[in-house]
């Protein structure tokens, strides 16, 4: 199977099917070194619904994306890795523990044909399925995380324990991510509790908020998240609530304050040395992106830089 892309230069990009970056759809899974998968549940989400829909919106906007990363040594992401999109995992919509369980049956066909996971969600929820998954083949893994908001509460909604806001705690209740690997950055605004942060410290998470972020600089914040994971296999769980709501207004829970579109870019493309294992770009909400579809192609944008991110670092493997 070739898993070239379409080449935009030669046909249009309003042509054809969309999928991600115009890339085949995957025909098997053996012999790939990434799959996209979208992750369309929106169960777990406590406040807008309509994420459910976002796969095919950010496949939609990413015909605009190239396969050349001129921010990581001009590499031509698709001449490195074979990648595919590999379609959407099902679900079961209003039940979010019988989701769960269908999207990581899919993943984990992803995960035994030796490819890497490229989640496209979906509220923040779908992330656990991904990390059992990856977690069986690598074990505990370094959870680099994006994202205004900690999503380490304990439950939601009269003791609900599975949603977009618990996850990540009960992935470590789980022993799936190592959180003295872990690292959280972005985190902002308004708290339902004093312990809303600091019980992400408590779990032995370390957490960069927006704020230090900015005083820290990008530069040294990415330092911080090499460091952190420190070569040990990294799951990267990006939020797109992470970016300040002007520049990505459809989103599940918006958060005033943030990075912008460039800055959030920049910080990307800062990052060294990650085994990125495993990952995903998560809570777009198309129903409230402008008629721009400027969140979309952000999401988009940000997948694309993870890719890079993972043809980099073969580069470097196959030069030793």
């Amino acid at each position: 199977m070739s898993v070239l892309p379409t080449d935009s230069l030669s046909t249009p990009r309003f042509v054809g099917l969309p999928s991600f970056m115009r890339l085949p759809m995957a025909t098997e899974l053996q012999g790939l070194d990434a799959a996209i998968v979208g992750l369309p549940s929106d169960s777990g989400a406590p406040f807008r619904t309509g994420a459910r829909f976002a796969p095919n919106a950010l496949r939609a906007m990413s015909v605009m994306l190239r396969p050349i990363n001129p921010y990581r040594g001009h590499i031509n992401i698709f001449e490195v890795l074979r990648v595919a999109d590999a379609g959407d995992a099902t679900c079961v919509p209003g039940y979010e523990i019988e989701s769960l369980a269908a999207l990581e049956r899919a993943l984990d066909a992803v995960v035994e044909a030796g490819a890497v996971p490229f989640g496209i969600g979906g509220d923040h929820s779908v992330s656990l399925a991904g990390l059992r998954a990856v977690a069986k083949r690598h074990g505990p893994l370094s959870l680099v995380h994006f994202d205004s908001h900690t999503d380490t509460w304990d439950s939601y909604f009269d003791g609900k324990r599975y949603s977009a806001g618990t996850m990540f705690r009960r992935a470590i209740e789980e022993g799936i991510v190592d959180p003295a690997r872990s690292i959280q950055v972005g985190m902002r605004g308004s708290l339902f509790q004093p312990a809303d942060v600091s019980q992400s410290v408590d779990l032995g998470l370390e957490v960069i908020t927006c704020d230090e972020m900015f005083a820290l600089g990008l530069p040294e914040t990415a330092r911080r998240i090499a460091a952190r994971s420190a070569g040990h296999p990294a799951f990267l769980s990006f939020d797109l609530d992470f970016v300040d709501p002007a520049y990505a207004p459809g989103v599940e829970t918006p958060e005033c304050g943030g990075p912008t579109a460039r800055e959030t870019l920049s910080l990307l493309r800062s990052l060294e040395g990650l085994d990125l294992v495993g990952c995903d770009v998560v809570e777009l909400n198309p129903s409230y992106d402008g008629p721009g579809q400027i969140t979309a192609l952000l999401g988009a944008t940000v997948m694309a830089e993870l890719l890079a991110i993972l043809a980099e670092a073969r580069v470097r493997e196959r030069s030793r």
